[in-house]
């Protein structure tokens, strides 16, 4: 990593070499606004060493969205996203409804399956 990141409060680690991946990055630091500058976005293409070296997967962070806090913490899939959406006012209700017990493995389930299939479909996996 770099070290731009060291005064943000949370690094974004997300796929820059899928084309909805970075529709959905520059949609949220809109969203955002000022909100979203604390945020480090870092690509994982090509970086697997670095994955590594910070004790993540290459293969699970390319298959699920990965947010690392400012104390260090690890939040994936849909606990990344909600965190995320929690931080934007207009998302704030859907990260709620997206983390009821009934929602959330379903739209885990959606997530994964869709994402599984863009990967296969680019020939990444």
């Amino acid at each position: 990593m770099d070290s731009k990141q060291s005064h943000h409060k949370l690094v974004v680690f997300y796929d820059g070499s899928c084309e909805g991946c970075i529709k959905d990055r520059a949609n949220y630091e809109r969203w955002a606004g000022d909100g979203g500058q604390d945020i480090y976005w870092f690509d994982i293409t090509d970086r697997e060493e670095v994955l590594l070296s910070l004790g993540l997967d290459p293969g699970k962070v390319m298959r699920e969205l990965h947010v690392q806090t400012e104390d260090g913490k690890i939040l994936t899939e849909i606990d990344a996203y909600i965190l995320l959406m929690q931080r934007v006012p207009r998302l704030k209700l859907l990260a709620w409804f997206i983390g009821l017990p009934i929602i959330r493995p379903c739209l885990s389930w959606l997530y994964r399956t869709w994402v599984e299939k863009r990967l296969r479909r680019q020939g990444r996996i």
